[in-house]
């Protein structure tokens, strides 16, 4: 397996897309995708899972704080403005089973995947890599509230 293709983003966005919907009741939409430095503002909350297996790399969940706080609110059905430890354990918890739900997605193609832990970061940050190219998929909901998907997997 050489190279990243649709097949291999596409399970990341079903399990987003699905997750979002059962977890936070949000329909999203994809948005187009794009080759992008992983370079992030001072306002944006990051979450880090590592891939190993067939599939190496990292995928990098990301949210404004605003939308981060949004989403939390949803997924604790109580309101939240700050970033505290209750919304970051949420908003961890969430790339968590985005990422399990795509290691089954990926299973059902016959392409065994694990992950790490999440990792959380915040602030002015940037990643470099020489090992993949970062690929962002915009997921939208509420016409501007937007969540990037930043996918850097290479094959075996």
């Amino acid at each position: 397996m050489a190279g990243m293709n649709a097949e291999h983003i596409n399970p990341f966005l079903i399990a987003g897309t699905q997750v979002l919907k059962n977890m936070c009741f949000i329909d999203a939409k994809v948005g187009k995708p794009y080759l992008k430095e992983a370079v992030f503002a001072n306002d944006t909350l990051i979450i880090i899972i590592g891939v190993t297996g067939e599939m190496r790399g990292q995928v990098m969940v990301t949210f404004e704080n605003q939308v981060a706080c949004d989403i939390a609110s949803k997924m604790c059905m109580m309101p939240i403005t700050e970033l505290d430890e209750l919304s970051t354990s949420a908003i961890c918890e969430l790339g968590n089973m985005i990422m399990g739900n795509a290691a089954t997605v990926f299973s059902t193609k016959g392409i065994g995947i694990d992950i790490t832990p999440p990792t959380i970061c915040s602030g002015d940050v940037a990643f470099t890599t020489g090992f993949a190219k970062n690929i962002c998929i915009p997921m939208i909901y509420d016409g501007d509230k937007t969540i990037e998907f930043n996918i850097a997997l290479k094959g075996d």
